[in-house]
This record gives structure tokens, sequence and C-alpha cells, in this order.
């Protein structure tokens, strides 16, 4: 693998109680940097904004959910990408932020205007964070959530390998607190796992394991390994590399 699109979930990033956990984000900053010195491209796709955001601000007066989501997402987005310079600096990691809307994946110049950009902070040994411009991406503007944003920048990017962290280890035969459930470690291409995709989302983001398999599906059809394991492991990201099978995840094998 040589590029790796890392997309981390909001229930990951954040604790029970809706604030950001920066213990966690520092963990997984440490695995990507350790993933760059194995001269691997890492692009990360990052949820959280709104999470920070509603934990920064106390509003007295009643917002509609479009409202809620611009003015949480406007503060935090700031708060979120500010944490990730630091931690990033710490090992002399330049970032660059990319805020995108569905419109930018439609063929075009935008399209080409935005894949130039992130090639360009790639060849400048910048790592990109990526998520929705929420302050203008409203009603049938917004992406679906942001696994089906990382899913787009893999195939834009023609990234080898797209990894999405979730706070559960994968796909599992039935609910995964039940005794008798299977985590399916590998799903061949066009292999339906309709039957066992639980139809909740998640507590602090719009998405769901729903989302995250109908991401994985599209995405190894388009030739990408797809990986979805739990963002809550300790080393996950390094494990994934060096123990694989070691490793509890669920693998969509890519069309070849």
């Amino acid at each position: 693998m040589r590029r790796i699109v890392i997309k981390i979930g909001s229930n990951v990033l954040t604790r029970s109680d809706g604030k950001l956990d920066v213990t966690r984000m520092s963990a997984l900053v440490d695995q990507i940097a350790w993933l760059r010195k194995q001269n691997i491209e890492v692009i990360l796709v990052s949820s959280g904004a709104v999470a920070c955001g509603r934990r920064e601000l106390t509003v007295d007066h009643s917002l509609d959910s479009v409202e809620q989501r611009q003015l949480f997402s406007a503060v935090g987005q700031v708060k979120l990408v500010g944490l990730y310079y630091d931690l990033f600096r710490e090992f002399g990691i330049h970032v660059g932020q990319v805020l995108t809307m569905k419109e930018n994946f439609e063929p075009g110049e935008q399209y080409r205007n935005q894949r130039a950009c992130m090639t360009v902070m790639l060849e400048n040994d910048v790592l990109p964070i990526v998520n929705e411009n929420d302050t203008v991406s409203v009603t049938e503007l917004m992406f679906t959530d942001n696994d089906e944003l990382s899913g787009l920048i893999a195939q834009m990017m023609q990234a080898d390998t797209l990894i999405l962290l979730s706070n559960i280890d994968g796909i599992f035969t039935s609910h995964p607190d039940d005794a008798e459930a299977e985590l399916i470690r590998e799903v061949a291409p066009g292999r339906d796992l309709s039957e066992y995709i639980q139809p909740e989302k998640s507590a602090f983001g719009r998405g769901g394991m729903h989302s995250k398999y109908t991401t994985a599906a599209k995405t190894s059809l388009a030739g990408i390994r797809v990986i979805i394991a739990n963002g809550e492991r300790e080393n996950i990201l390094i494990d994934l590399m060096e123990r694989p099978t070691d490793t509890p995840h669920t693998e969509f094998i890519p069309k070849t």
C-alpha cells in the first residue's frame, strides 16, 4: 500500500458525553505518523466538527437543524483542525485543510481543481485533512455522511486502500452484542451482506454500519481495498499493517 485514505468517524473521536476524546485523537495521530514513516501517503477524512462546536458553544435560544449544523460546524472545524495541527506538528508533519461539497465530485472543473489541490499537497509532503463543508452543504447538497465522502476521495485520488474506522470491529452475522455473532473477515466483490446490516445510525454522526457497507461495496468495485475496523482499539492502524490476521476487521476485496 502506497496511498491510504483513513476515515475517522464521530463515534471514534468523541466520548460518551459527546466531548472530543483528545487522548484517542492523539493516539491515532501517532499511528498515522508511523504510517508515513513507512513511506505510505495518508489522506485523512475526519468527522467531529459538529460535535466540537456543540461542546464549545452554549446557545440559549432554539435553532433549527440546519442552523445548528452550520453554527456548530463553523466553530467546531476551527477547533478540530487546530488540534490536528498541534498534534501533527510534534512529528514535523504539515497538514492542510480541504473542505468540500458533493458538487465537487461531478465531472468538470471543480473536480479537477480539487484533485489537483490534493495532489500538490501530497507531492509536497502535506497531509490533507478532509471534511464536508457543513456551513454551506445542507439538505440535498449534503453527502450521506463522511463514509460516502471518503469513498469518493479514495476513488478521486486513486488510493490503494480505504480504512473506515468505527467503534465496532466490522460487520457481524448478527448484532455484535449477540453471543453467537461472528465477525465477517472477508467480503468477495459483489457479495451481498444486506441481511447482516443493522439499520441504526451512530450516536454522534449521520452514518452507521449500513453507510459503511454501502461505501465499502461501491469502493471495492472500483478496484480499491476497503477495511472496516475499530478505531477505539489500541494501535489499530499499526496492527492492520503488521498483524492483519490477528486484528479483527472486515476487509472488502477489490474487484480486479
